[in-house]
């Protein structure tokens, strides 16, 4: 593997440049070492593989709400229309909506423990009934 060490050595550039003459030669080759420069993770930001859903899930949000600081300040400082009763009604009704959604995940995340605890019990059950002979 000295190409993809050599590449390595080079960074994101080359990979891209060689992902552009791959497909340029012909489209499956291009389909190809696309595949493998994000499946290996070159392309991506250095943690490909190593977080769960729920971190990347928490990570893309945090992203998000900070994104929305940044063009707004956060959504108290959201630009105002010109008719104070209605700016404070829109403040309230995004501040409760953002309350609703964390207990919504919050409520997502129980159910989905709650499932997982239930599986496991059910196969904890059965291999304890089971013969010890069925067992690999």
């Amino acid at each position: 593997m000295y190409l993809v060490e050599k590449l390595d050595g080079i960074g994101k550039p080359a990979w891209i440049a060689l992902t552009i003459v791959s497909f340029m030669i012909w489209w499956p080759i291009g389909l190809a070492a696309l595949a493998f420069t994000i499946g290996s993770g070159r392309m991506g930001c250095g943690c490909h593989g190593t977080m769960s859903w729920r971190e990347r899930r928490e990570r893309w949000r945090a992203m998000r709400d900070e994104w929305r600081a940044a063009r707004w300040g956060g959504y108290g400082s959201v630009p105002s229309t010109g008719n104070a009763a209605f700016d404070d009604y829109r403040n309230e009704t995004l501040k409760r909506l953002e309350d609703e959604q964390g207990e919504f995940t919050g409520f997502l995340d129980r159910l989905r423990r709650a499932k997982d605890k239930a599986e496991f019990d059910q196969f904890m059950t059965e291999r304890r009934n089971s013969p010890p002979g069925d067992r690999p």
